[in-house]
């Protein structure tokens, strides 16, 4: 009882320690103008609360139309990473081919390269491709989806997803004439839903919260998503960190209500990466 008391305290420290920066920046959002945001000690609590900085930041700066790309980026980002990633795990899965386990590990070892290291080849291979907004807006948002549209957490992911479902309904499904192409569809898909929010949960809050590849390719204005927006907006309110704090808190909302309608699968699909082959 001893022991399990103090797992608890350390917890409840380590939860303090982890959600204390995001108290302080609704903290400084909620403060007015006549407030000193950096007195110390400081004060979480504000002296008189106010909406004024959300309302702020919202007209000094075109919010929505940051809030619009970064939802058409997101939204093209999740829903490629979920169709190519199950298309690409389920020959790795299901299937037995030659080089099949080196194909696979050599998927693996793009993890351990960071997205820094390819930034400058991949950054050419779009400017050369017309594939930046300073030659059409369709073309800057292809610029930003493309190169992240699948990657190897998401194969490895949906591989072992597959991996867990019995053979036997893969073979009862070719009785019926299913095809390959039907059985990842009709039969295989369905069952791996866990996976899928999973992997849609950590596509949506890596693609919404990018700001490094923006940044490089994006160069009009109208065109920026949100975290490129609140560094503008950083630049622009250099001493006004409430309108900061306040487009911050803004932009996290989305990704809680991402989380929070998918958490029911998100529990149970990252408990199927640990099913052994």
């Amino acid at each position: 009882m001893i022991k399990k008391g103090f797992i608890y305290i350390i917890l409840i420290f380590l939860a303090i320690i982890s959600i204390g920066p995001f108290l302080w920046l609704v903290s400084t959002a909620l403060k007015s103008q006549n407030e000193n945001i950096f007195q110390f000690p400081p004060q979480f609590i504000p002296q008189h609360i106010t909406f004024e900085n959300f309302t702020g930041v919202w007209k000094a700066v075109p919010f929505a139309a940051y809030i619009i790309n970064s939802f058409i980026v997101v939204f093209f980002t999740v829903v490629l990473n979920l169709i190519l990633s199950a298309l690409a795990a389920y020959p790795l899965a299901r299937m037995n081919f030659k080089g099949k386990t080196l194909i696979f590990y050599a998927v693996l070892a793009t993890i351990m390269v960071p997205f820094q290291v390819i930034m400058v080849p991949v950054s050419l291979m779009v400017l050369r491709l017309n594939m930046v907004d300073s030659v059409s807006d369709f073309a800057g948002f292809t610029g930003l989806i493309l190169p992240f549209a699948v990657n190897a957490f998401g194969i490895f992911l949906m591989r072992q997803a597959f991996l867990a479902i019995p053979k036997e309904l893969e073979e009862a499904a070719v009785m019926d004439g299913c095809n390959a192409f039907d059985i990842w569809l009709k039969i295989l898909m369905p069952l791996v839903k866990p996976a899928l929010a999973t992997l849609a949960v950590f596509t949506f809050a890596g693609a919404w919260s990018e700001f490094l590849w923006p940044s490089i390719v994006l160069s009009r204005q109208e065109m920026y998503t949100l975290p490129v927006g609140l560094t503008h907006i950083q630049s622009a309110f250099s001493a006004n960190w409430r309108y900061i704090a306040a487009g911050a808190v803004i932009s996290i909302i989305p990704i809680l209500i991402f989380f929070l309608s998918l958490q029911k699968y998100f529990i149970s699909g990252t408990m199927q990466g640990a099913v052994k082959e």
